[in-house]
């Protein structure tokens, strides 16, 4: 379960988590638009006045949503994280552990895939968000300077060695690929190949 403390007072964590899981619900359900306070609240089993001892307003509230997302998100992709190891072997360990993340936390990933595509995005503060990623962005820029990857933008290295994991491990939109060992690591080499020089 995933909770992004947004304050230091004290607050009810069951009540912040139930709030939490609703929102992911709601808006997976419902969409954004839809997914009014009140509803939210209902869903969570708490008053919707609750909703503002945690959170300023709705807004707030799925950004902080999405925010807490991304931080286990990048807590799960640098589990044993090691700069010492070969480029190729931590950014295979980084694969396995998204594919592991995403696989195990679809709903979680669909609201962060919705959110990104959303006008809610430009509330979004990108440098704390970057800075859960900061030693893997360092391992891509060490690659770049050491002629093993190719020197495009880290957005362009991303799309061809990440996207394709929230593809392959949803099962919606790829019903037929099987999560074996076998395959995510035939994905990843077809991944490496694409960035590696």
């Amino acid at each position: 379960m995933i909770i992004y403390f947004r304050t230091m007072r004290t607050k009810d964590d069951e009540k912040e988590a139930a709030l939490f899981e609703a929102t992911v619900k709601l808006v997976n359900e419902i969409g954004f638009a839809s997914s009014s306070v009140s509803k939210i609240a209902r869903e969570a089993g708490v008053s919707p006045a609750t909703i503002y001892v945690y959170y300023k307003n709705k807004e707030d509230l799925l950004l902080c949503t999405y925010i807490g997302i991304k931080l286990d998100l990048s807590k799960a992709l640098l589990r044993n994280f090691d700069d010492k190891l070969p480029i190729r072997d931590i950014l295979r360990s980084v694969w396995f552990n998204m594919f592991e993340f995403i696989s195990n936390n679809l709903e979680y990933y669909k609201f962060v895939e919705q959110f990104s595509n959303s006008p809610f995005s430009s509330l979004v503060d990108r440098q704390e968000v970057e800075q859960y990623f900061v030693p893997l962005l360092n391992v891509l820029q060490t690659g770049i300077e050491q002629k093993i990857i190719k020197n495009v933008s880290f957005d362009i290295l991303t799309a061809f060695m990440y996207h394709p994991i929230t593809v392959l491990a949803n099962p919606g939109l790829c019903q037929d690929f099987k999560l074996s060992e076998e395959n995510i690591e035939t994905a990843f080499t077809l991944a490496w190949d694409a960035i590696k020089l």
